[in-house]
């Protein structure tokens, strides 16, 4: 009776997490541009190390998406951040996105290419690649233009496809988490069209380039920025530089600096007021008429 009930309750898990998303989305036909030799396979466990699910070795960008009862007009994609070697797929994914969809949000989850991950330690292989940070950012280079593509076709898509997900194709934004935060701004900076460019945008705790700081900002586009000064990663000052970017240009910005929150942290709890980010970012999107509060 007792093996009866778990394989019962194993049972309602997995349909649980089939559930979790009204659908998944492949954004390719056929092998993603620029890793078609790409021959790993994708994988997800629980890292002991973050405390968190992660996703690893993306090799067929798709999206995940959430869909509200009832929509009012606006998608976001997310990009949950990982040093683009993991993806933190429900503190700073899944979580925000069922956050927003019980808004009126249409949320997409977006599950972009990744550095290739050699044994299933992902987590442990990142924090030993940040010990030489010059080398890391240098191996980095080539994935952040695919992620960033991944972003760019994730919009595409939305946007092809917003009558049949009830979304106003000017209503189109996109939030990133950390190195999430990069793919977010790959859009916003170097989109080559319309149809691949956000109409606001968001990044949270991120680290961008300097070379993708120095593009020009091709359209005033809201953001909205939030961070922790105690970040783990000293990635703090590249929020305000970003911050100043906008403001120099004229063009709509808002920053959240908290004292404490630290590198990641997503929709976690610390009992801190960074808790709340969310609920700023949400004050934000009504603002711009992007949510009904």
């Amino acid at each position: 009776m007792k093996t009866k009930i778990i394989a019962f309750l194993g049972l309602l898990l997995a349909v649980f997490q089939l559930s979790a998303q009204d659908e998944v989305i492949k954004l390719y036909d056929g092998k993603a541009p620029g890793s078609e030799d790409w021959n790993w396979e994708e994988a997800q466990k629980f890292s002991d190390l973050f405390k968190t699910e992660v996703v690893y070795n993306v090799t067929d960008p798709s999206l995940l998406v959430f869909k509200p009862e009832t929509p009012n007009g606006t998608a976001i994609i997310i990009a949950p951040g990982g040093g683009f070697q993991t993806l933190s797929i429900n503190r700073e994914g899944i979580d925000l996105a069922k956050e927003l969809a019980s808004k009126g949000v249409t949320a997409f989850v977006l599950k972009y290419r990744l550095v290739h991950s050699k044994t299933d330690s992902p987590a442990k292989e990142l924090m030993e690649s940040l010990k030489d940070r010059a080398d890391f950012d240098a191996k980095r280079v080539k994935i952040k233009k695919l992620a960033g593509q991944d972003m760019q076709a994730a919009l595409k898509y939305v946007r092809d496809n917003a009558a049949q997900f009830n979304i106003a194709k000017d209503k189109v934004g996109v939030i990133g988490f950390s190195a999430g935060a990069t793919v977010a701004l790959e859009s916003v900076l170097r989109s080559a069209s319309k149809a691949t460019l956000p109409n606001f945008a968001a990044s949270l705790y991120g680290g961008p380039s300097d070379d993708l700081m120095a593009q020009d900002i091709p359209k005033e586009i809201p953001l909205f920025i939030a961070a922790a000064s105690d970040d783990q990663l000293k990635l703090a000052p590249k929020s305000i530089a970003l911050y100043n970017k906008w403001l120099a240009a004229g063009y709509p910005v808002e920053l959240h600096m908290y004292a404490k929150g630290g590198h990641g942290f997503g929709m976690g709890t610390q009992n801190l007021p960074v808790d709340s980010w969310y609920k700023r970012y949400e004050d934000w999107l009504t603002q711009y008429k992007y949510l009904n509060k």
